[in-house]
């Protein structure tokens, strides 16, 4: 008579153990996204903002390890070793953004809706369009379009996913069009918890708006 209490009893508490780490690893991918949005928008200096990114994608890459079945600590591992590509520069820099683009294809296989706003895709693009093509990096503007496009499509009014279109655009000499991207980056809502990386993602949107405006005229 007892084994159904039981068994209900077992059950609740593996639920309650299950809910407890999804709670703990929101909370630690929280913690990643922050300690991005410090490094890639309020530290100015190169040097000191490639090691605080480096420190990011090492945490984040411990947290992968923790949770292999998981594609959000890939994703941030990702992020964090763009900005270290960034801040870098040359060849060390490709060499990053080659393993961005590696740690970003692996967890698309895993989940390419991670982080529920286009993050995946909005990277890959990002990173097509931004690093240099054959023969030196692996830049593709066609796979930066496709990629991009897949971000806009999973989050329309996204601040990244629209920022990094208007990027695209503009590097394709698409000013009329980088101005539509850039103007609904500016405009996108704000996300709770993420006003850091809000601030700073408008900031370079505006800017990049101005230069689209100053070339339509």
């Amino acid at each position: 008579m007892t084994r159904k209490p039981l068994f209900a009893l077992g059950l609740a508490l593996s639920l309650l153990a299950g809910a407890a780490r999804a709670d703990a690893l929101d909370t630690r991918l929280d913690g990643l996204a922050h300690a991005w949005a410090h490094a890639n928008y309020e530290i100015t200096d190169k040097g000191a903002q490639g090691e605080a990114a480096a420190q990011v994608a090492a945490d984040a890459d411990a947290l992968a390890k923790q949770n292999p079945g998981r594609a959000e600590p890939l994703v941030w591992e990702a992020i964090a070793k763009a900005t270290q590509a960034g801040a870098k520069g040359g060849l060390g820099g490709l060499a990053l953004a080659k393993e961005s683009r590696s740690l970003l294809e692996r967890a698309e296989r895993i989940n390419p809706a991670a982080l529920g706003d286009g993050s995946v895709y909005t990277s890959l693009g990002s990173l097509y369009a931004q690093v240099p093509g054959f023969p030196i990096g692996f830049g593709d503007p066609g796979k930066a379009r496709g990629y991009l496009q897949k971000a806009l499509a999973a989050n329309p009014n996204g601040v990244d996913s629209n920022f990094f279109y208007g990027d695209f655009l503009m590097r394709q000499n698409d000013y009329a069009g980088a101005s539509k991207a850039l103007q609904k980056a500016i405009a996108a809502p704000a996300r709770p918890g993420r006003e850091v990386a809000d601030k700073g993602r408008k900031a370079q949107a505006a800017a990049l708006l101005s230069q689209a405006q100053a070339k339509l005229h």
